[in-house]
């Protein structure tokens, strides 16, 4: 078992090698940042060492790594030149820290939680694209482009896809062997179990493929790689290069300079920006999904910058290309980017001459690699099977930031969801329900959350299709907010068109809220008038239909406290139920009905008495209703009960101590024998067998309610009324309704009772 201290050394173990393949990544790239910065070299590795030591120390992200940013480039160079000296422009970067140490402070890191998932997502294959589209030249030793490059358009008069037609005719065999060596050790090591190991593949394969270049360079081969192919470390005395050179101080005498302020309001914003983004980003790419504090971070950032603007160093933002390798290679806390930032001050002071001596297209191996991770196939199978609303601004946010750059392409990202959430909500901010209440047919109109003026014109057409003597709810019980525009239309259609048009409007959910106010026209309970239009066949129909909203979780949005109120005067119940006290059965809520719509007579067992029939026959001759229905239901205790009791030749009283039991234990005997008489041995009180009793039992009360009670007999043959049985299964919900004809009668003395037809269920 693994304790804790020899976990934590675990992890330790594998950030140091996380952070040894960010370095491996990081150092080409703060150079070719810095150079297309126009900045002096060393100004990358400053930020980088910054990004990685201070910032990684202060960062609450566990994945992301910091450092100069090739999206920055293009601002860098341009405010260097407006500025007119490095210097001046690096007290810009000092006041631009300052300004997200204030962001942070002021908690606007909050923006990133409004970034699209699919713009996220997006940024995150288009990184990849990118990764792969970008460095494939690198790898076959075409480096005209600087690393780290991700825009659209490049310094050497390419672009992305120009620029992998120059590189094949440009192709150094030195470099592309030492490339596609890598890339296949990379290839081979993630397909293998070599994966599991503690041992990353980029390390392995940068490693092989700096030996491999060696042995060119030691054979003296015409395919030796050249210096301008390798890793580019400035080194203290060559070139001219002095200590004195590895740190630049800013010009504090620009300080009132107008320009400075515009540089660092600028870098300030873009930088946070892409932070945001990236932080976003990079949270999705660490296996523990944890969650980056984004104000934190800012916070790190602008230190980050401050520092940086004091010692020369470009301006930082988190950056998604070396994150990606982060997590990729197995990073398990912030401490890898600290160790990438350690490893780069060592390079600078110790081993510039050793690093050196690496090749570019070994790199730009391991960033191949990592970019198909970041857009492989089942990134895009996966946004695809989300739907088009999310499939379209993730291709539309890959387009854009490879033909462009990254914050434009989010930008563009951004703008195509929000156009679709617009369109969406202006399509789906209305919802129409025809709802089948006693009283007739309802329109209901559901306003959504949030109803504004985009919800306007279905809102309009809508109301428009509603025809003469309809009767429409619009209903506002959903709404949080309903602008001005949407309440205009209301009133006007409620008060002027609709009238007009012999339509009937109810407004449900304004009171208290909006000037219009609530009114109910429709007729939502079960009136004398409702009552007495119905027929038993009809009620039959409700019942079916409300069962089948109950099952299916469509129930009618009913408004109780208007029912209490409406029925509070007397009741017009359509049916009259005996079913079960069983807790799972209970009968307005399997057939979605409403208050006073049945009169509800529960028996355990459902068994006929003469106090029960007296209910059913007040329900049906004084009160009116159309249908008796005797319900019965799967899994009945008292069923089960009887079986038993009949199965062991025992009464009631003698086997529970109830007292009472026996009265309906007794009645449900006769159901009892009936299935026995043609019951061949097995289980006589298992499930099944308890089932069939139940209703056979149903049908026995069924015959006995008209044996006993000749008021409701004669009702029955003039058609008044009907007498129903149905069987309710509390596994599903769904009420089986039986045969009325198929009456079961208690079995001769002489011969067993006949067989209960196949066809006595219909459906």
């Amino acid at each position: 078992m693994t304790t804790p201290r020899s976990s934590r050394r675990e992890a330790l173990a594998r950030d140091a090698i996380a952070g040894v393949v960010v370095f491996l990544v990081a150092l080409p790239l703060c150079l070719g940042i810095a150079l297309a910065s126009g900045a002096p070299a060393i100004a990358g590795l400053v930020s980088g060492i910054i990004g990685g030591i201070v910032v990684g120390s202060l960062s609450g992200s566990h994945v992301s790594v910091s450092g100069p940013a090739a999206g920055l480039a293009a601002i860098v160079l341009t405010q260097i030149a407006n500025l007119g000296s490095f210097a001046a422009f690096l007290l810009a970067v000092m006041l631009a820290g300052v300004l997200q140490l204030g962001f942070g402070l002021l908690r606007a890191g909050a923006l990133s939680k409004f970034f699209p998932t699919a713009v996220i997502k997006g940024l995150l294959a288009a990184i990849g694209i990118l990764l792969i589209l970008k460095q494939l030249p690198h790898l076959v030793g075409y480096d005209a482009d600087y690393e780290g490059d991700t825009s659209f358009a490049q310094l050497d008069g390419h672009n992305t896809f120009s620029a992998l037609l120059a590189a094949a005719r440009a192709l150094l065999p030195g470099a592309a062997i030492v490339g596609v060596t890598c890339l296949a050790i990379l290839i081979v090591w993630d397909k293998s179990g070599l994966k599991k190991t503690i041992v990353p593949g980029p390390l392995v394969a940068v490693l092989a493929g700096t030996g491999l270049s060696e042995i060119l360079a030691a054979a003296g081969s015409t395919w030796a790689i050249t210096p301008s192919h390798l890793v580019s470390v400035p080194v203290v005395g060559h070139n001219g290069v002095g200590w004195d050179d590895l740190l630049h101080a800013p010009d504090f005498s620009q300080i009132l300079e107008p320009g400075i302020y515009v540089a660092a309001v600028t870098l300030a914003v873009v930088a946070s920006l892409e932070t945001l983004l990236n932080l976003e980003a990079t949270d999705k790419l660490d296996p523990l999904r944890r969650v980056s504090p984004p104000n934190r971070e800012l916070c790190a950032q602008g230190v980050g910058n401050v520092l940086a603007g004091l010692v020369g160093g470009l301006p930082m933002t988190s950056v998604i290309v070396r994150s990606s390798v982060n997590a990729h290679a197995g990073s398990r806390s912030r401490m890898s980017a600290v160790f990438h930032g350690v490893l780069l001050l060592i390079a600078v002071l110790l081993l510039p001459t050793a690093i050196n001596r690496i090749p570019l297209s070994a790199l730009a191996a391991v960033l191949i690699v990592t970019g198909f991770k970041l857009a492989s196939p089942a990134v895009f199978k996966t946004m695809w099977a989300h739907g088009k609303a999310q499939f379209v601004p993730f291709v539309v946010t890959i387009v854009a930031i490879v033909t462009t750059d990254l914050l434009k392409g989010v930008v563009v990202g951004i703008v195509v969801s929000a156009s679709i959430i617009l369109w969406n909500h202006r399509r789906n901010g209305l919802r129409t329900i025809r709802e089948q209440h006693v009283g007739g047919m309802i329109t209901r109109l559901e306003l959504v959350g949030q109803t504004t003026f985009l919800n306007q014109a279905a809102l309009r057409a809508a109301l428009d299709a509603l025809q003469p003597g309809e009767h429409v709810l619009i209903d506002a019980r959903m709404s949080d907010y309903i602008d001005a525009d949407i309440l205009s239309v209301i009133d006007e259609y409620t008060k002027e068109v609709l009238p007009a048009r012999d339509v009937h409007v109810s407004l449900l959910g304004f009171k208290d809220r909006h000037p219009i106010g609530d009114r109910i026209e429709y007729v939502d309970v079960s009136t004398r008038e409702v009552q007495q239009a119905l027929t038993p066949a009809r009620v039959l129909q409700h019942l079916k239909e409300g069962n089948e909203r109950f099952v299916t979780g469509q129930r009618l949005h009913r408004d109780l406290v208007r029912q209490v109120d409406a029925t509070a005067k007397g009741q017009h119940p359509m049916a009259a139920v005996l079913s079960c006290i069983d807790s799972r059965a209970p009968a307005e809520l399997v057939f979605d009905l409403g208050i006073g719509d049945i009169f509800s007579c529960r028996l355990a067992g459902n068994v006929g008495s003469r106090k029960a029939l007296g209910s059913l026959e007040f329900a049906c001759k004084v009160a009116g209703a159309k249908l008796v229905l005797v319900l019965g239901h799967t899994q009945c205790g008292a069923v089960k009960a009887a079986c038993e009791l009949e199965e062991l030749h025992l009464d009631a009283e003698t086997a529970t101590g109830l007292t009472n039991l026996g009265g309906i234990t007794q009645t449900i005997a006769e159901s009892v024998r009936i299935e026995l008489a043609h019951t061949d041995g097995g289980a006589r009180s298992g499930p099944e067998f308890v089932d069939r009793v139940a209703e056979i039992n149903v049908r026995h009360t069924m015959r006995w309610i008209q044996e006993h009670s000749p008021v409701l007999s004669a009702m029955i043959v003039a058609g008044e009324i009907a007498l129903v049985g149905a069987m309710y299964d509390v596994a599903t919900g769904r009420v089986t309704f039986l045969d009325a004809a198929a009456v079961i009668h208690p079995p001769p003395a002489s011969k067993p009772a006949p067989v209960v037809p196949a066809n006595g269920l219909t459906s």
